[in-house]
């Protein structure tokens, strides 16, 4: 009983302390921090390629921070209640210790052309981190032609026409149920 006890603690540490790496050490946010989330899940053997997919696009639909679902997700699949509220608690608590001391910072120093530099920069490799998460979910999740359409579709709603995301994910599971139910199927059985 002990082993079993001591080993479950070790799984709410490891939880807790991976998220809280990420969530110290990743500047962006929550898109920032999905290809980290990624490698650490399938690393760790906590979920495979596919299943931390399914986190992301779990993580992305619901409502909320992307990598605040996305930890509380994998720490529940892999500890239950405890480890959600570990792993959440691992990537939160980083960024509300540093935006309090950046907050005393940067009001100090604002006017700093140091700052601003540190700042571009900062956006600058965001923003590659970002169309780093893209491509890897598209290598992982774009496998058919329908797919594909949908994600350009997707795209091309929500930044030529200005439709909310939101929208477009219920659009795309819509017409993947459509497409799964109707016509993959009958085309299976015809």
């Amino acid at each position: 009983m002990k082993n079993k006890k001591t080993g479950q603690q070790n799984i709410y540490l490891e939880l807790f302390w991976e998220f809280f790496k990420i969530g110290m050490f990743t500047i962006g946010g929550g898109m920032a921090m999905l290809p980290l989330i990624q490698q650490l899940v399938v690393d760790k053997g906590w979920l495979d390629e596919e299943e931390s997919v399914d986190c992301v696009a779990i993580s992305q639909a619901l409502p909320g921070i992307i990598a605040i679902n996305g930890a509380t997700y994998v720490g529940r699949r892999i500890a239950g209640f405890g480890g959600a509220l570990l792993a959440t608690l691992g990537s939160v608590l980083p960024s509300f210790i540093i935006i309090i001391a950046a907050a005393t910072l940067l009001e100090n120093i604002s006017g700093s052309g140091i700052i601003a530099g540190v700042f571009m920069g900062i956006k600058a490799a965001v923003c590659a981190l970002m169309v780093l998460t893209a491509i890897r979910l598209g290598k992982n999740v774009l496998r058919d032609p329908v797919m594909w359409f949908l994600a350009i579709m997707a795209f091309v709603l929500i930044v030529f026409f200005d439709v909310a995301a939101v929208i477009t994910i219920i659009l795309g599971g819509l017409i993947g149920v459509i497409y799964q139910v109707f016509w993959k199927n009958r085309r299976a059985e015809g």
